[in-house]
């Protein structure tokens, strides 16, 4: 089988490749450039991103790799269409008050989607694509839908941002990592001689200032608690999420946290952890992967944030294509704009996106 894999220039993605090729497979390798040159980088030079200045250097790595193969390398310049569905979404959701989620956009619209599709358009012949992320893609042969299923490595299962990739994606998708844990995926890299066994993860999407990417003009707002007293200064909503606890310079007789954000005041809220809290959300944009939908309430778990482990909740559908998800123990920081993925034991059900807070 003509297997495409996207590859990052990191252990994850070589040693899909590797992997893949011992299995006999015909192995041919494709990054996607999406870097801006005409961003402004403010940031960590030496810290390692998704969208980062380092991605001539990431793909030096990941043609050295494929010459020690000896397979195919192709780089595609995707950056226009990442800067339309994913920066742009980015901008847009951060000026509404809104905390996006560009892991799961790109997912969606690039990795999965706008790269295998350039790649055909190049000319490039495969039967599947494979990437390096930690999850697996089952065909549950009672329902004839394919399913995400978690990475047996909860400390790096990656599911929670695959869950809006539809059933023509997974159709064609590999995930050979997602029987590993990554202290083996490191081990097997030192076995076939990689000299990235060792390098570190990327952290997140972006190691730069997020107004690199909004460039919004500071603009002087305030602080306040919920009885509405002014508590200090900023300078611009978008610099605040639901959640966040630093970067505030506001003194309290207990840590502050961001539980509000008016866009249309400038006013960022703040209080207490307990105050924080919910006790569910309703969330809209519905993707479901092993459903095909929701017509009655059913109990599940769910996640919020993908570093957390699925909580027990109650989902009910509602009109217009929402959903009400009710958990049985609290949640901190249920930011809007965010993604709550749902789940029945390892098996993504679907998700959709944080509307509001309840």
């Amino acid at each position: 089988m003509k297997i495409l894999v996207g590859m990052s220039g990191g252990v994850d993605s070589s040693v899909t490749a590797m992997l893949l090729q011992q299995q006999g497979h015909e192995v041919i390798g494709v990054t996607m450039s999406i870097w801006d040159k005409n961003t402004n980088f403010r940031g960590n030079l030496s810290a390692d991103s998704c969208f980062s200045p380092h991605e001539e250097q990431d793909v030096a790595v990941a043609k050295a790799i494929c010459v020690k193969m000896g397979i195919p390398y192709h780089v595609l310049d995707c950056s226009a269409r990442y800067k339309r569905m994913v920066l742009d979404n980015f901008k847009s959701e951060y000026k509404a008050g809104r905390t996006p989620n560009p892991c799961v956009m790109c997912n969606s619209y690039i990795k999965f989607n706008a790269l295998p599709e350039e790649a055909a358009a190049q000319g490039i012949i495969f039967d599947k694509f494979a990437t390096g992320h930690y999850a697996q893609v089952v065909l549950n042969n009672q329902t004839n839908r394919y399913e995400i299923h978690r990475g047996v490595d909860n400390t790096k299962d990656q599911s929670y941002f695959l869950y809006r990739l539809t059933q023509e994606q997974l159709a064609r998708v590999e995930m050979p990592l997602g029987i590993y844990s990554k202290k083996e995926v490191r081990q097997l890299a030192q076995n076939f001689g990689l000299e990235v066994a060792d390098k570190p993860d990327s952290q997140d999407f972006y190691a730069g200032d997020i107004n690199d990417i909004l460039q919004n003009e500071p603009q002087i707002g305030d602080f306040v608690n919920k009885d509405g007293k002014v508590l200090g200064h900023h300078q611009g909503y978008w610099n605040y999420t639901i959640g966040q606890r630093r970067g505030m310079g506001i003194a309290a007789e207990r840590p502050l946290y961001v539980i509000g954000i008016d866009k249309n005041k400038n006013q960022v809220l703040v209080g207490f952890e307990e105050e924080c809290e919910r006790s569910g959300l309703i969330a809209t944009n519905l993707c479901w992967s092993a459903m095909t939908g929701l017509r009655e309430p059913i109990e599940c778990e769910a996640k919020i944030r993908s570093s957390q482990q699925p909580t027990a909740v109650k989902v009910t559908p509602l009109d217009n294509d929402k959903i009400e998800v009710v958990f049985y123990t609290k949640q901190k920081a249920i930011a809007p704009g965010q993604s709550v993925v749902l789940y029945q034991n390892d098996v993504v059900l679907g998700g959709g996106v944080i509307e509001k807070a309840i």
